[in-house]
């Protein structure tokens, strides 16, 4: 059995051991145990993986393993793993383990509200691993169904209608998904329903591809946040409690993107190639749209919402320009903004705890309060905006120069618009941390705040090295990106 097992292995050792503990301290050990065993195994992983490809190993998928498991529908648990899963099982792993730091002080139910972060960060990591298109479906679901209690229970605001509304319209796009999937298989021809050998058969006509490839891509779409089905991210966003939307918008959107490049593209190049106009005018108004609406909103968690429109829309946008620097900007974007906006739901989530408001109108002068919480406010402003030597300035100049690659009217004319995101974005950055961190203590009582805890140090430490340490170093992320990229790429456009 392939260790790529483990990522599914290990957060169910986890959700037993949640179920047996019997106080809070058991429930916190089994937690950093947890996280810390899978971030080690993800970056054992990612190491692994560049020196296969150092010594020469040319395969797509490595660590592969096949096993039967519902013979009548060619069904099997089939797992593998190319450059684009090992950055997003880092990705997912380094989400988990701050998520973990910034849960610290949650209560009540503690016990109950890690269980089901677990099982949320279990379908994540199956997703990822995963290269059979109904296991994938089937991890895909196990991580979109615990976020209706997260929010639910443990969110704020108006959290029973946004729970209910991100549930109804992902469980719409689901629904699309599975008539896509199984359209793929029957028209297929295929004997199993292994992504990889699906593609290398090249059976599925053209006129059945322009069917299902919306149902995929819109499917896939709803999660990334593709306009206009984008409206249950901000409401789910701002009333999720914190961990849970540095996971949601860290990586669980990211499934999004994933999914359309990995089995809309992928399996349905024709129809992409036909149909990939329509959804590039539809990602480059996400991309503007959400970053528009950030400018006028009052509330943090509002704000980081349409940022994650705008941002996760590049993603998107980039997938549809079909050049390989574009696509490997995509995945790289996919990091960053993973990276960047935990980092930012974090930071808002413990400014939220001492403060007790998200409106910047209510805000100010909380950099002589609370020096590291704005210190880490700042830096991530700054990296969400692009600032050279963070993580942002890699993966929207790569996006960029490689969309601008397509030397049609169309393609440029669409880079340019969705370049204007850049300007957008620092205006509406710059504006909340002048707002809230600097000028005169906007309460009095802001006075006798508290700066940040150990545990909330771990955490935002751990992601600015984390956004730091991609901006500064990014090369081996955009090699192992691109050796990924390349034969989906190739299949999209032969």
């Amino acid at each position: 059995m392939s260790i790529l097992t483990l990522f599914v292995v290990i957060p169910a050792l986890m959700l037993l051991g949640l179920w047996l503990a019997k106080n809070l301290n058991q429930v916190r050990g089994v937690m950093v145990a947890g996280a810390s065993c899978l971030l080690a195994l993800s970056i054992w992983l990612t190491i692994y993986f560049i020196q296969q490809r150092a010594a020469g190993n040319t395969d797509v998928m490595l660590l592969t393993y096949s096993t039967p498991w519902f013979k009548p529908l060619n069904i099997a648990y089939a797992v593998g793993v190319d450059g684009i899963s090992v950055v997003m099982l880092l990705l997912s792993s380094i989400i988990v383990f701050t998520g973990t730091f910034a849960s610290w002080q949650l209560k009540p139910l503690t016990k109950e509200y890690f269980l089901w972060f677990t099982l949320l960060s279990t379908g994540v990591y199956g997703f990822f691993i995963s290269v059979d298109l109904f296991t994938m479906f089937m991890f895909y679901e196990v991580a979109l169904i615990p976020m209706y209690l997260l929010i639910g229970v443990w969110g704020s605001g108006n959290k029973e209608y946004s729970a209910m509304k991100l549930t109804l319209m992902l469980m719409g796009g689901s629904a699309l998904l599975i008539l896509g999937i199984l359209g793929i298989y029957f028209f297929s021809g295929a004997t199993t329903m292994n992504v990889n050998e699906i593609a290398a058969l090249h059976n599925i006509p053209v006129e059945i591809q322009k069917i299902f490839f919306p149902f995929i891509f819109i499917g896939f779409g709803v999660l990334g946040a593709l306009f206009p089905f984008h409206t249950w991210s901000p409401d789910g966003h701002a009333s999720a409690p914190t961990a849970v939307s540095m996971l949601h918008a860290g990586v669980l959107m990211k499934l999004g993107g994933y999914g359309c490049f990995r089995v809309a593209m992928y399996l349905l190049p024709e129809a992409a190639n036909e149909l990939s106009w329509i959804f590039l005018i539809l990602t480059t108004i996400s991309v503007v749209y959400g970053a528009l609406s950030a400018c006028v909103q009052t509330d943090l968690k509002y704000i980081n919402a349409y940022s994650s429109v705008s941002h996760c829309g590049l993603v998107l946008f980039a997938l549809l320009m079909m050049t390989r620097t574009a696509c490997t900007g995509a995945i790289l974007q996919m990091l960053s903004h993973g990276l960047m906006t935990a980092l930012f739901f974090a930071l808002i989530g413990m400014i939220y705890g001492r403060t007790h408001t998200r409106d910047i109108r209510k805000l100010g002068g909380l950099m002589k309060i609370m020096p590291f919480l704005s210190v880490g406010y700042v830096i991530a402003g700054l990296a969400n905006l692009g600032l050279p030597g963070f993580s942002g300035f890699i993966a929207e100049m790569t996006i960029f120069v490689g969309s601008f690659e397509n030397a049609d009217v169309f393609h440029r004319t669409a880079t340019i618009i969705a370049c204007t995101s850049i300007v957008v974005t620092a205006v509406y950055i710059l504006r909340v941390v002048g707002k809230i961190l600097y000028g005169d203590v906007a309460d009095k009582h802001y006075l006798e705040l508290t700066d940040a805890t150990w545990d909330e140090r771990v955490a935002v430490c751990c992601l600015i090295f984390c956004v730091a340490g991609l901006g500064i170093a990014p090369l081996w992320a955009s090699n192992v990106i691109s050796d990924a990229v390349g034969p989906i790429l190739n299949n999209i456009l032969m």
